[in-house]
């Protein structure tokens, strides 16, 4: 984002850094909201546009700027999720939240500029996670807004409610009925080395096509949701069921010669990026239940891809 100054006099705003330091909060912020990382860019960006649309005496009567930003980000987000809800449901097949490579994954790859990119400064951590954020999908834009805000950013309800346009005690019940929803939904923890040595797993019994390998990783009740767009066709249901997966992705794997796997973090957790040509066609995060994978998600719509396919190449 290009850096704003005072308008009227030429002068650099004295606050400008103070002002500036709040853009990795906004960026977290907006991305668990929208689960999109090109929605919470424009978020951040309209958020600053509002910001230096003021003069600089309606500025310096702000007595705490960045709880004003916060709140116009979040009024913000909370408008376009009411939107995003209608266009997620004329979405041809499922839709699923961006991904996010890990922070040493990306780096802006304009030419001559060596700045990180607004991923490095989201924080991966379990609230990015890919089924937290399908679980947050499930949520109405109220319920959703006062959970990350007060569970995930500790804001108290007195401010959440100021941003939902409800009271505090609304407030309060909904953050409960979202938290339910993600205690209902979510297994004991598995430690993140078993999670990565069984996408590992899945890994190589995937390049060898070795459907029994892959039925025996899988949960039998297991769902796969893979989605599209532009020239990559969606598929339209969700894949359930361990052996149905399975024979999937053994018909990619014999549709698609030339794929290779590799192992990345995606949200934070062990996941595979399946690259064509040294170009990254789809991304696939997981879920993983004890010693068998739960869920797993395929990510194949290149407007999604974005973060895994601007950087240099390693």
């Amino acid at each position: 984002m290009t850096t704003p100054s005072e308008p009227g006099d030429g002068r650099s705003d004295p606050s400008l850094s103070a002002i500036m330091s709040e853009r990795r909060q906004l960026i977290n912020l907006a991305y668990r909201l929208l689960g999109s990382l090109a929605d919470a860019e424009d978020v951040v960006q309209e958020t600053y546009t509002r910001w230096y649309a003021m003069t600089r005496q309606q500025q310096e009567a702000i007595t705490t700027p960045g709880a004003w930003l916060t709140k116009v980000a979040g009024r913000i987000c909370l408008d376009l999720l009411g939107s995003a809800r209608a266009r997620r449901e004329s979405y041809v097949g499922e839709w699923i939240p961006e991904p996010l490579p890990d922070r040493t994954e990306w780096i802006n790859g304009r030419s001559g500029d060596t700045t990180t990119d607004p991923a490095d400064r989201i924080t991966l951590d379990e609230s990015v996670n890919m089924a937290f954020l399908v679980v947050l999908e499930s949520m109405t834009p109220a319920e959703r807004v006062a959970f990350i805000l007060h569970d995930v950013f500790r804001y108290p309800f007195t401010e959440v409610a100021e941003i939902v346009g409800r009271t505090p005690a609304a407030c309060r019940q909904l953050a409960t009925s979202a938290r339910r929803r993600i205690h209902a939904s979510q297994p004991p923890a598995t430690p993140t080395a078993q999670q990565a040595g069984i996408v590992r797993d899945f890994k190589q019994a995937w390049e060898a096509k070795d459907i029994n390998a892959l039925i025996g990783l899988l949960d039998p009740d297991a769902t796969g949701i893979a989605d599209g767009g532009g020239l990559v066709s969606a598929v339209l249901r969700p894949i359930v069921g361990g052996e149905q997966i399975a024979r999937y992705a053994i018909d990619i794997a014999g549709r698609v010669p030339d794929l290779t796997i590799l192992e990345r973090t995606v949200n934070g957790q062990p996941g595979l990026v399946a690259q064509q040509d040294g170009v990254t066609v789809m991304v696939m995060a997981f879920d993983v239940a004890g010693d068998r994978i739960k869920r797993l998600w395929a990510i194949r719509n290149p407007e999604k891809l974005r973060p895994w396919t601007v950087g240099p190449q390693h």
